[in-house]
Parts: C-alpha cells; sequence; structure tokens
C-alpha cells in the first residue's frame, strides 16, 4: 500500500525560470514550497520507517494478534483509505491542500500512538482506522500543492529528487526502528507517533500556498458544488487517455501488489535457511538487513536513472520507459516466485523494488501534466482509490489460491495480473494538442 501532488508567484524564495520549449532536466534552486516539500517528504519517510520496520512483530509478541486478526487488521486498514480518499480530495480541493496535508500529518501521528499505547486487538484496529483519515489527508493533497506553488513544468525534478531523499530517510528511520527495537517494541511507535505531531507542527510554520485558490467561503458548503466537483473528476477519468489508462493501471498494480507485499517474507522463510553470520541468524535481524539493502538498491536505481537517463525519466510522454519498468517488475515477480536459491531471491526482489522506485516521480509528474488543476487533488484520489479497490479485491483471491496450492503459485498469477499494465501504457498516446505541438 504508499507515498502522493498557474503562476510561480516571486516571493517563494527563487522564482523557477525555464526555457518554455524545453523540458527542464535539473531543478532549480528550490523555493520555499520545494524546501517545505523537501522537508515533508523527508521527515514522513524517515517516520513511517521507525514506525513500521517492527510494527508487525509488535503486533504479533507484544499484542498477541492472531493470523486472523493480523488479516483483519489490514483489511480496516483498506478499507478506511478507500472509503476516506474521495471525500478527503474533494475537501483539498475545496478548502486547502496545505491544511489537508498538516491535518493529515497529525491524525496519522494520533493513530500510530493509539497502536504503540495499547498493544491489543480492538485498539489496533481502531488505530488503523485513525492512521488510514490521516493519510487519505495527505494522499493527492500533498502532490497537488506542490504542482500548484511550483508549476507542473518544474515538478518532475522535484518529484525525482525528493523520491531519492524519502530513500535515504527509509534507510535512517529503519536503522532507528532497529535500535529503539532493542529497548522495546513499543519505543519506535511511540517515537514515530510523537514525531508526526512535530512535524505537522513544523509545517504550519514553514509550508506557503500560494498557488491554491479556495472555493469562497459562501460556496464551500454548497453538496451541489460537491457533486459538480466529483462528477468532473469523474468525467476526465471516464474520458480517453492518460486519466483512464492510470487509473486501469493503478486497478492492475492493486490486484497484484496485495499479494507479493503480504507473502514475500512467508515465501523466504518457509523454502530457504537464513544464513548465520558472526552469530547473527534470526528472522528479525536478517530482515531489516534486507530491507536496508533493498533501500541502498532503490536509491542507487534512482540516482543512476536521474544520471544516465534524464531525459527520457523527464520527457512530456514517457509511456515506453513506464512499459519497460513493469516488464521489470513482472520479471522480478516471477524470478523472486520460481528461482530456488536464497540470493538470487532477493536479487529478483530488489531489483523489483527498484523499478517500482524509479517509476513512481516520472508517473506521478505525468498524471498531474495531464489533470485540470482545480480538480487535481480529487483525480489523484480516484487513481488511489483505483489501486485500494484492486488490493482489496485481489489480495483475499490470491491469498486463498497460495493456501490451496503454493505461495510461488499465487505470485505467479500476479505476475500474469500486473503484465497487462504494460501494455495499456505502451498503447497510451499523447493528448492531440500536444502531438500537433500546441
Amino acid at each position: 500500500m504508499p507515498v502522493g501532488r498557474r503562476p510561480r508567484p516571486a516571493d517563494l524564495g527563487c522564482p523557477v525560470t525555464a526555457d518554455p520549449g524545453r523540458w527542464p532536466l535539473r531543478a532549480p534552486r528550490p523555493t520555499r514550497a520545494a524546501r517545505a516539500y523537501y522537508c515533508f517528504e523527508g521527515g514522513w519517510s524517515l517516520l513511517h520507517a521507525l514506525a513500521f520496520t517492527l510494527a508487525l512483530l509488535y503486533q504479533v509478541q507484544v499484542a498477541g494478534l492472531t493470523p486472523l486478526q493480523l488479516v483483519v487488521v489490514g483489511t480496516v486498514m483498506e478499507a478506511t483509505c478507500f472509503l476516506f480518499e474521495i471525500p478527503t480530495g474533494v475537501v483539498a480541493d475545496l478548502v486547502s491542500r496545505r491544511l489537508s496535508v498538516l491535518i493529515g500529518a497529525f491524525v496519522v501521528g494520533l493513530g500510530i500512538l493509539v497502536q504503540g499505547v495499547w498493544p491489543s486487538f480492538w485498539p489496533i484496529v481502531a488505530a488503523q482506522v485513525v492512521w488510514g483519515i490521516g493519510w487519505t489527508f495527505v494522499s493527492g493533497a500533498v502532490d497537488a500543492w506542490v504542482t500548484d506553488e511550483v508549476g507542473e513544468r518544474a515538478v518532475q525534478p522535484l518529484f525525482t529528487r525528493a523520491q531519492q531523499l524519502h530513500l535515504a530517510l527509509t534507510v535512517v528511520g529503519t536503522v532507528l526502528a532497529g535500535v529503539a527495537g532493542q529497548v522495546s517494541l513499543q519505543l519506535p511507535l511511540l517515537l514515530a507517533g510523537a514525531g508526526y505531531l512535530v512535524l505537522a507542527l513544523g509545517l504550519s510554520v514553514v509550508m506557503p500556498e500560494t498557488g491554491f485558490r479556495p472555493v469562497p467561503r459562501e460556496e464551500r458548503e454548497t453538496w451541489a458544488h460537491l457533486r459538480h466537483l466529483l462528477t468532473t473528476g469523474v468525467a476526465a477519468a471516464r474520458r480517453p487517455g492518460v486519466v483512464r489508462s492510470f487509473l486501469v493501471v493503478a486497478l492492475l498494480v492493486g490486484l497484484s501488489s496485495e499479494v507479493f507485499d503480504r507473502l514475500w517474507t512467508a515465501r523466504v522463510v518457509e523454502s530457504f535457511a537464513l544464513p548465520s553470520v558472526a552469530g547473527f541468524d534470526d528472522a528479525a535481524t536478517w530482515f531489516t538487513v534486507f530491507a536496508l539493502v533493498g533501500s541502498v538498491v532503490s536509491l542507487v536505481a534512482s540516482l543512476a536513472a536521474n544520471r544516465l537517463a534524464g531525459p527520457r525519466l523527464n520527457a512530456l510522454h514517457p509511456n515506453r520507459l513506464l512499459a519497460g519498468l513493469v516488464l521489470v517488475q513482472v520479471a522480478g515477480i516471477l524470478a523472486f516466485a520460481l528461482v530456488d536459491s536464497l540470493w538470487p531471491v532477493l536479487v529478483a526482489l530488489w531489483v523489483k523494488e527498484a523499478a517500482r522506485t524509479v517509476a513512481h516521480p516520472v508517473q506521478a509528474a505525468w498524471l498531474n501534466r495531464n489533470v485540470e488543476s482545480h480538480t487535481r487533488a480529487t483525480t489523484l484520489s480516484l487513481t488511489s482509490q483505483a489501486d485500494a479497490v484492486g488490493q482489496v479485491l485481489g489480495g483475499p483471491p490470491l491469498g486463498a489460491l497460495a493456501t490451496r496450492t503454493s505461495i510461488p503459485f499465487a505470485l505467479v498469477v500476479s505476475a500474469g495480473i500486473l503484465a497487462p499494465a504494460a501494455f495499456v501504457l505502451a498503447r497510451l498516446r499523447p493528448p492531440r494538442s500536444r502531438r500537433e505541438g500546441a
């Protein structure tokens, strides 16, 4: 399940300048909005890794959740994200993207604190509801906010650098979680929950909002306006083009990803003996190492791709690039499912995740460039909702298939579900106006 995006005012610190006939390959010196965005992405990534690196272990060993309860916790989280994506996206479009982000960070912190303070089933379920609501306030709103602040032509390099910052601080957060977890498995959750509250407070001071024009106060409570905004976003999704294709891709990714995300650990534990190095042979230590190596590999891949293939990453219509990255992910899933040696299996896992990491900012920028500003947050929430629907619909059947047959077989099926996404992306053509040079 992750993480999401007029005039460029001169009072942001350093106005963005760019040749209108050339897509910028390098980000300019960060504006005030860009710096705030980097603070958000970096802080969020560190705190997320701190909270969730050992969260599953905490739920099993401290809270004593059964396998069924673990599944229920995950289902409640996905259902909450699904139900609240559109309402919170509408709030971001009507009132304030900045306010939506601040509310989201604060509510996420509360949810994590609830989980850490009360280690039992029902409080953890309640924490997933709170966390899910907070996440949907952020999903779509932060990308829409920064796009409005810096301009559509400057946002792609910003997304790419934020993705690299995300990966670097995920490594830091993972290490901090391991260190704090030696004291208590509750401590990482408590530190992360408090950290999110501090992050929300800090962003309230440094985060500008000058590019967004909210709906006048007298119109904010008009249900007709809400219905119009929603129908406009749905209409954009129904028209042939980038938005509809991305909804299809999001659905396919959701259908495929849930079983991999839930079962890759079980595949490694059940199929391979973990090595013993310098006396370390327990699963918790090794899976922390696997997570760290995966983050480093993804960071290196993102840096290398940005350096060696900058023009392709920043292309206005990168359909072939994204289709190729989807095929790399499909190949990674197949290798992970079928190879019978531990380290090649892990390499397949890391390659798959690296391809997804490189693709994410390119895909986000491409979608943002093809969505009208006044419905941007709502439309982005629609794509997140399509992914959530896919996860809810695809996870249980493929999980049942894994139980009745084997985990590798279910993973092969998930790769087959994802593969058509490459075809959808490869067939996507630029809007007519851009093909004609408008």
